[in-house]
């Protein structure tokens, strides 16, 4: 396997996140940015959101034409999915998914198909992962661990999950193969 370019693009708030050791890793959970475009993704991490000084962003980010970006090391705990943060390194992928009506009740469908390109970057940076972290066997989706839901933006009186990501679209069975990942849901 050819080795992987990565570029490195560390976040602002990257040495206000908590340190954790490589053997803390046991879980990779796969997002959408539900974002047009890379640039609009590093803006939204890049928001200062808590009062520790640090924002909401994955680890890693895979722009259509799969190129990697890495915004957080996985020796620090990036804020991407509530409750799994600790232990988890959090992978995004450039995809429309509900954006910019994400919670109206009628504009609930992902329909934007993830590239040929990401789901290889994907597959090759989960090899990479897996050789780096000797505890991560397992792997989620986005819409697996946060299965909250909340007031439709366009009528309050109807729920819509909060999180979909990354939905109907993924490719679960080819990203799985051959992965040495076994995919996970919330702990009811």
């Amino acid at each position: 396997m050819p080795m992987l370019t990565i570029h490195d693009q560390p976040l602002p708030y990257v040495a206000k996140l908590p340190e954790r050791p490589a053997s803390a890793v046991t879980l990779a959970v796969i997002h959408c940015t539900e974002l047009p475009d890379m640039a609009t993704a590093r803006e939204y991490g890049e928001r200062v959101l808590y009062e520790n000084g640090t924002g909401a962003s994955g680890h890693y980010y895979i722009d259509r034409d799969g190129s990697i970006y890495r915004y957080v090391p996985g020796t620090r705990v990036a804020n991407h999915v509530r409750g799994y943060n600790p232990p988890s390194i959090g992978i995004e992928l450039v995809n429309l998914g509900r954006y910019p009506n994400w919670f109206d009740s009628h504009h609930q469908t992902m329909a934007e198909p993830y590239t040929a390109a990401q789901i290889t970057a994907l597959r090759a940076l989960l090899a990479q992962l897996r050789a780096e972290y000797p505890n991560l066997h397992e792997i989620a989706g986005h819409e697996d661990l946060d299965t909250a839901r909340v007031p439709a933006s366009d009528d309050p009186s109807r729920e819509v999950p909060r999180k979909l990501d990354p939905g109907p679209q993924f490719p679960w069975s080819e990203v799985l193969a051959g992965s040495g990942l076994r995919r996970v849901h919330a702990h009811s």
